[in-house]
């Protein structure tokens, strides 16, 4: 059985994918089992090093993936060349986790502390960023001697098709990465069939913050860990002393990058009021370099779906009838939507409460640092955080005070560095991507206790 991924304006089959069902995911999870134990034996630095040649991969065959992404998701070409380029340092950053590998047993007191790989992995990727997320789903579960199932989205099936199978022909033994699609009707049964098959041990999903409280009440049925990274608000705080050219430029970045369709997105902008007219003005002048014209060349491609851009336009069209101001932008064009400023935004907005992901930002003007934090901190996402001012301290000390996994100093939200730990909180999810982090997140931490034996005379008495 098949499905197809059909083009949200034309209506015409852009690719073609497997309709997996429940018993294609546990045959998956199974082949993973089978694997599992050759695979964890496997020395640390060979397992890297195939890894670094799945990344040497990735980049020989990037012009495949640039076609396959751009027909499937609207992904400009230049947006996915640098999820290959990210992908492919995902990969490479895994050698910095063999130190930690091969030094797994920690003797403490004459007891032995170690790690050892959790078993199966399932990987839960979304169409978004689909090379970086669904090779970020992978990399460090299988450094850490782990095997895989690797769950592709319904929206781009075969670019996540296109990561399994080169990382894989770059030299992993079978069994070791399982790559299963399903046709959107059968989603939840599917990933309800991997989250309880007994092999698999640990769950990592990317994705929205619905679907991701969905998948952790069904890990907590299994007693399954899960590492969740979920929906993000991203917020850019621009004090009273910023470098506002450098603030408009860093903002308009986070904003419309990939037409917004990013988890560290700026979508809220918290402005001094002294400097918030020449911002704006500027933040405005960002965007309007940023149009799109049909069938012309341009930074910014299509939103997933005309769905999409109808419902950002909705947001849009809500602020606006609460007193917001749309300064820029905003039209719709097919499935597109022009890059939008809105100034005045205000609690009991939509755009103030819920994450846009599309290309606009709305800018929350307040009296000064103290009102800012308040505002900073007044959402339920916490994924990441920037704060513009030419007092670094002050800057990094309101960082220390925001409630997120990440924050910038004088920097986009949309920034990543597969050395560092990723993730968020409140309701961005849980758990770490990156760097060392990964090491705790894909293995099992084993105690084991050595007593001294007793002697043949203590043995005696004692009986």
């Amino acid at each position: 059985m098949a499905f197809e991924r059909r083009d949200p304006m034309s209506d015409a089959v852009v690719t073609r994918a497997a309709a997996g069902r429940a018993a294609e995911a546990r045959a998956a999870a199974a082949a993973a089992a089978c694997a599992f134990a050759d695979w964890a034996a496997t020395p640390v630095r060979d397992r890297v090093a195939i890894l670094e040649a799945g990344a040497d991969a990735l980049i020989a065959h990037a012009d495949e993936v640039v076609e396959i992404a751009s027909a499937e998701v609207g992904s400009a070409p230049d947006w996915v060349r640098f999820n290959v380029f990210l992908a492919a340092g995902m990969l490479r950053q895994t050698a910095d986790l063999v130190d930690s590998l091969e030094g797994t047993e920690t003797p403490i007191g004459g007891h032995i502390l170690r790690r050892r790989p959790a078993g199966v992995v399932l990987g839960i990727a979304p169409w978004n960023a689909a090379v970086t997320l669904a090779t970020r789903a992978v990399a460090a579960p299988l450094a850490c001697g782990n095997t895989i199932v690797l769950k592709g989205s319904e929206l781009c099936p075969k670019t996540h098709e296109w990561v399994a199978d080169t990382i894989c022909n770059a030299g992993l033994p079978a069994g070791v990465l399982n790559y299963i699609t399903n046709a959107p009707d059968h989603a939840e049964e599917v990933v309800e069939a991997l989250i309880a098959h007994p092999a698999v041990r640990r769950v990592n999903f990317t994705g929205s913050t619905r679907v991701g409280r969905e998948i952790a009440v069904t890990a907590a049925q299994h007693l399954k860990p899960c590492l969740l990274e979920l929906s993000g608000k991203g917020t850019a705080v621009v004090l009273a002393d910023a470098d506002i050219d450098l603030a408009a430029r860093a903002i308009a970045h986070g904003s419309f990058f990939n037409q917004g369709q990013i988890c560290m997105s700026t979508e809220r902008v918290i402005v001094d009021t002294s400097i918030a007219a020449d911002l704006v003005a500027r933040l405005s002048h960002e965007a309007e370099a940023l149009r799109f014209a049909p069938d012309q060349p341009s930074p910014l491609g299509a939103l997933i779906s005309p769905a999409a851009a109808v419902r950002v336009r909705a947001m849009i069209d809500d602020a606006v009838s609460k007193g917001a101001v749309l300064v820029t932008g905003g039209e719709l064009s097919g499935g597109g939507l022009q890059p939008a400023v809105l100034d005045r935004v205000a609690p009991g907005m939509m755009l103030y409460e819920e994450e846009a992901f599309g290309p606009v930002t709305g800018v929350i003007r307040v009296a000064d640092a103290e009102e800012a934090l308040a505002i900073a901190n007044d959402t339920d996402f916490g994924l990441v955080a920037s704060v513009f001012s030419r007092d670094t301290k002050a800057a990094r000390d309101m960082l220390y005070q925001i409630e997120t996994g990440i924050g910038h100093v004088n920097g986009s939200t949309v920034f990543d560095d597969p050395r560092l730990p990723f993730g968020g909180v409140k309701a961005s999810g849980y758990g770490r991507f990156g760097g060392r982090d990964a090491v705790a997140e894909f293995t099992e931490c084993q105690w084991i206790a050595i007593h001294d034996q007793p002697s043949s005379e203590g043995e005696t008495k004692n009986q």
